[in-house]
């Protein structure tokens, strides 16, 4: 009985190291880990897409901030996060970030890359095509995950392939912008997004 007790112990203390070191976004139940390679995890949101009358499931994203951020650039929103100006610096500050969008439905490679298009509708064509044409079909469960490496450098990993990187600043800042811009592609992702930020970021 008492070896049966332990063995319960220590299978409850594992299963509340896991949750400690992730983030469960609620609205889709896909999981974060709250580091990751030198980032930590500032929010996750759900993408949802109208179709037929219902409101379908996309893609559960997580945004990544590189640690050296929060000392640095992000230091000055300490206590003041969820400003214009914090949301101007996400997107346009030049240090290390990610998106992260982790599929719960599949999707074939014109869906997205029309979705994609349209959502960065005015953007430079060029850069716009090269983008695009970087996403590939998508299974549910796969990942795409978008990079701004410093200089504005945009970097783009699909579905575990890795694209060449497209050197633009104001391109970057558009795809950032496309969730934590002024108008994002959804409110409640922009919020979402930052939602560990004052933990992040106290005073």
């Amino acid at each position: 009985m008492r070896a049966i007790a332990f063995t319960t112990a220590l299978a409850l203390a594992a299963a509340v190291a896991v949750s400690a070191q992730s983030f469960t976004e609620p609205k889709s139940g896909v999981t974060f880990p709250l580091k990751e390679d030198g980032f930590t995890l500032m929010g996750a949101g759900l993408r949802v897409k109208k179709v037929a009358f219902v409101k379908a499931k996309v893609y559960a994203v997580g945004l990544y901030v590189a640690d050296e951020a929060f000392a640095g650039p992000l230091a000055a929103h300490r206590g003041k996060v969820g400003t214009p100006a914090f949301y101007r610096d996400l997107v346009w500050g030049d240090f290390s970030k990610k998106v992260v969008l982790r599929f719960t439905r599949s999707l074939d490679q014109a869906r997205i890359q029309e979705a994609m298009r349209e959502a960065l509708l005015g953007a430079d064509a060029r850069l716009l095509d090269t983008f695009v044409g970087y996403f590939p079909e998508i299974k549910e469960g796969e990942e795409c995950v978008l990079r701004w490496a410093p200089g504005g450098n945009l970097e783009s990993t699909m579905a575990g392939q890795p694209r060449p990187p497209i050197a633009n600043k104001e391109f970057a800042a558009r795809v950032f912008g496309l969730y934590l811009g002024e108008k994002p592609l959804q409110d409640d992702i922009k919020v979402d997004l930052v939602s560990r930020a004052g933990e992040l970021l106290k005073p």
